[in-house]
């Protein structure tokens, strides 16, 4: 691994998108004697040093994937903190006037308050420079599975094709 990582930076061969699974931060403040709250501060606390380290070395697109729908399982307390803090975190970068944030998911999902504050980072970073900074919230694979096989049979249909027709015209 390192070796491989080393020839990339020497060749000067670097990916235009980097994706960022925030994970883990629960588990490592428990193991700490921590709650989970000291967890994701924790990790919510090093993303704008990580996107740093993408700047600095030509990264054009980071998405940083915080909270997927099975996340969304958790205590209301638990989700409670964690919108705090996700929703904080996502404002201190849009407060910083450097990153372009843009929301992907389904903010729908989320609670409100959250969505609400994620929204205005993203519209208030709409002309920044900088990095561009997709913030992955209420994504699952399962959902945007549904989402776009629901977003195909409507098209279809509003061009008049049948459920036989479409089934028939899809393949992998």
């Amino acid at each position: 691994r390192k070796g491989y990582s080393n020839h990339l930076m020497s060749e000067k061969i670097l990916p235009v998108h980097v994706g960022f699974i925030v994970d883990g931060n629960r588990r490592w403040a428990r193991e700490l004697g921590q709650t989970a709250s000291f967890g994701h501060r924790k990790g919510a606390d090093k993303i704008s040093e990580f996107l740093g380290w993408c700047d600095e070395v030509g990264i054009q697109v980071v998405t940083l994937w915080l909270l997927s729908t099975d996340n969304l399982k958790r205590s209301a307390e638990e989700i409670g903190q964690l919108a705090e803090i996700i929703a904080g975190a996502v404002e201190t970068l849009a407060a910083s006037g450097y990153w372009r944030l843009r929301m992907v998911g389904n903010l729908d999902m989320l609670p409100e308050s959250l969505s609400r504050r994620l929204r205005a980072a993203e519209a208030a970073t709409a002309k920044a420079g900088g990095v561009e900074v997709n913030i992955a919230v209420g994504y699952g694979g399962r959902q945007e599975i549904a989402d776009a096989v629901r977003s195909l049979l409507r098209e279809e249909a509003a061009c008049g094709r049948s459920l036989e027709d479409v089934a028939q015209s899809i393949s992998v």
